[in-house]
């Protein structure tokens, strides 16, 4: 069985943390969301993973998983361009798929209990897909999933008004190569694209049996700036954390800290975990980092308080302010204004961001 997943898309509900890289290297818990499903993959045996790439994002996504060496598998890179529907991605790696089975990711989704119950569940029957669901207590917002007592897939129901279950698809698929035939007879949906639940409701009328898998530990989608900090929150709560760094006299520390080894926790800070803080990254006198929140690379933090918080890396924050349930793009400077007249919030606000002041 072979991997394929997907790491197109414009991340727009990311942005402005988006403008400068694609959303599946936005890290939690101080590793890019990618590396997640990259493990899940290996963990459940997949070794051959073709990553599909978009318009966007490319260099840096070739540039961090490479061949695939370093992570224990062999990566091939497929280009689909315009992101014009999963199934139009999943059509895209025809080629490399062959006439194997494979195991579809959403690269910006993060589970906890990995993929590989839903692949030996697929594995045990004669399937024409598999798809991992989830009880959702919104099923209006998503993809619904209507299965028989066997946990056989018997419709798919796009967003709908009156939602025969809470099952919802999260974005994690098995298909055997019939699906490439379903894909190339779909017309685009309303939206323009060509949409997965099509192609595996074709699949269900030609008489191809549907596997369904519950997943029950945490799904996170991590597309928008809410659900990437809750999905830092879980990963933080379930790593085993390594304080491997410097922890300076007279600095109060308390919980699971995880502290790369090129970093420091001063005199007079306090970190209470969980936390994660990366490589060449100063904790210095006066800080407070609460619970929850992951500290990215070459960063300092000074007087500031934070807790439940992302800061992906390269930033320096010595305001003396309370920060919570934020996420602070790459080179964030977050400075002080005391003594600036006239006094008021000086801000440099990028599209599609959040403040509240």
């Amino acid at each position: 069985m072979k991997g394929v997943l997907l790491s197109g898309g414009t991340g727009s509900r990311l942005r402005p943390i988006t403008h400068t890289g694609p959303k599946q290297l936005v890290p939690v818990a101080n590793k890019p969301v990618l590396e997640y499903a990259i493990e899940d993959l290996k963990e459940a045996g997949i070794t051959e993973i073709g990553v599909v790439l978009g318009n966007k994002g490319r260099d840096e996504i070739q540039e961090l998983l490479g061949d695939g060496s370093e992570y224990g598998v062999d990566i091939t890179y497929i280009i689909q361009g315009n992101p014009l529907g999963l199934a139009h991605a999943a059509g895209c790696a025809r080629e490399f798929v062959g006439e194997d089975d494979f195991v579809m990711y959403l690269g910006d989704n993060i589970l906890k209990s990995g993929i590989t119950e839903l692949v030996e569940s697929f594995e045990a029957g004669n399937y024409g897909a598999g798809i991992a669901l989830q009880e959702v207590g919104n099923p209006q917002a998503f993809g619904i999933a209507d299965v028989d007592e066997q946990g056989s897939v018997t419709e798919l129901i796009e967003k709908p008004d009156n939602p025969p279950t809470n099952l919802a698809l999260i974005g994690m698929y098995v298909f055997s190569p019939a699906v490439f035939d379903a894909i190339e007879d779909l017309e685009p949906s309303w939206r323009g694209e060509l949409e997965i639940t099509d192609a595996i409701q074709s699949l269900l009328g030609a008489g191809s049996e549907i596997d369904s898998h519950i997943v029950t530990g945490w799904w996170k989608d991590t597309g928008k700036p809410e659900d990437l900090l809750e999905a830092n929150r879980l990963v933080l709560e379930d790593l085993e954390l390594n304080t491997a760094g410097v922890v300076e006299d007279g600095a109060e520390t308390d919980g699971r800290i995880e502290l790369a080894d090129s970093s420091v926790i001063e005199g007079g800070a306090v970190v209470r975990g969980p936390v994660s803080i990366a490589e060449h990254t100063t904790i210095k006198s006066g800080t407070y980092v609460g619970p929850y929140t992951s500290i990215g690379a070459n960063s300092t933090l000074e007087d500031v308080h934070i807790e439940n918080s992302v800061v992906i890396g390269d930033s320096e924050i010595t305001a003396n302010v309370r920060i919570v349930d934020s996420l602070l793009g790459r080179n964030a400077n977050i400075e002080s204004a005391d003594g600036l007249l006239p006094e008021g919030h000086r801000l440099v606000v990028g599209e599609n961001s959040q403040v509240k002041l």
